[in-house]
């Protein structure tokens, strides 16, 4: 019987079709319409929803914005905050998944836990370098444009 996957019983007027999780009586016309406009959304959606991949996969401008205001209340002095803005902008687009040779994150650390971590230890990760290494980030942003590296 062609068609006979969807058909659950014969009854004497109708032919009962399973329509997701419902039962209902269609006839056998109704029926082949409704599957064949279904067939054709889905696959308008199938089609819609490929194009949207690409744009989920990489990081968002929202998102970017709340590691960027994430970072500000860790460096609370706006000159500081403008220069590691500036600095990070340069090294990974405030990216967290960036990475450049052994060099990952939003910092671009040479260390391959923070590949692993999330953006906000990324953060954390970062400052604590740079205070460590340089005691502001403007110190390390004067290194960074010395030698291209910080």
């Amino acid at each position: 019987m062609p068609g006979s996957i969807l058909k659950t019983r014969r009854c004497p007027m109708h032919r009962m079709y399973l329509t997701r999780a419902v039962r209902s009586p269609r006839s056998t016309r109704d029926a082949k319409q409704k599957i064949s406009r279904r067939a054709t959304l889905t696959g308008i959606l199938c089609v819609a929803g490929l194009q949207l991949i690409p744009a989920q996969a990489s990081e968002s401008k929202a998102d970017t914005n709340y590691y960027k205001l994430y970072a500000h209340s860790r460096v609370i002095i706006d000159k500081q905050y403008q220069c590691l803005d500036q600095l990070w902008t340069h090294e990974s687009n405030w990216n967290p998944l960036s990475r450049n040779g052994h060099h990952y994150g939003i910092p671009q650390a040479n260390n391959v836990s923070v590949r692993y971590l999330d953006a906000y230890s990324q953060i954390d990760f970062g400052i604590k370098y740079i205070t460590q290494r340089y005691k502001t980030p403007c110190n390390a942003l004067t290194h960074w444009h010395r030698y291209s590296w910080y």
